[in-house]
């Protein structure tokens, strides 16, 4: 390493290596181009600029996935309540009024429709629905031809619930007619 000094200059030559800049009295350092180059690099930096679009797209894929799980929960879940509200449809049907069969035996098999809402809740009860479900579930309208059922579900969704902060309630509906024959 040589050190020299002349007149009104001052500059550090090392061995292998070019001076960046001279500094003369009162005059301000000269970059070279390189130089200038490589303080511009660590001003704009990108390092970690990667780091905001994975998050970004593990945003989406969340959000896209969380609407596709919630969503075919959903249409599962009112498929469900119309299955339970058909097979509740059935079961209060198949409560006829014996004595008028036997007594007209080839006219129709009435419904002994004023027991609709309770066997329509014993069923909801065996399936195992909860307390609100069983409540909520009742005959709409019923005859001694026919019973219309309501059946009530409530689920929470995996992903939506933490957004909307709730339970998903869900309805199914469902005619079951007394056929002889």
């Amino acid at each position: 390493m040589k050190a020299s000094s002349s007149a009104g200059e001052a500059s550090v030559v090392r061995k292998g290596v070019k001076p960046v800049s001279v500094v003369r009295k009162g005059v301000k350092p000269v970059l070279t181009v390189r130089g200038w180059a490589a303080a511009r690099r660590e001003r704009l930096d990108d390092r970690g600029s990667g780091a905001g679009a994975v998050i970004i797209f593990a945003l989406v894929f969340l959000s896209l996935s969380a609407f596709v799980i919630d969503g075919g929960m959903s249409i599962s879940k009112r498929e469900r309540a119309a299955d339970i509200a058909e097979q509740a449809a059935r079961y209060a049907a198949q409560d006829i009024d014996l004595e008028s069969l036997y007594e007209n035996q080839k006219g129709p098999a009435p419904i002994n429709f004023e027991n609709c809402g309770a066997r329509v809740k014993a069923f909801a009860r065996e399936m195992g629905m909860s307390g609100a479900d069983v409540a909520a579930t009742h005959c709409v309208s019923a005859d001694a031809e026919q019973v219309e059922v309501e059946v009530q579900l409530t689920y929470s969704p995996v992903f939506t619930g933490m957004f909307y902060g709730g339970d998903v309630t869900v309805h199914g509906r469902a005619v079951a007619e007394n056929e002889v024959g």
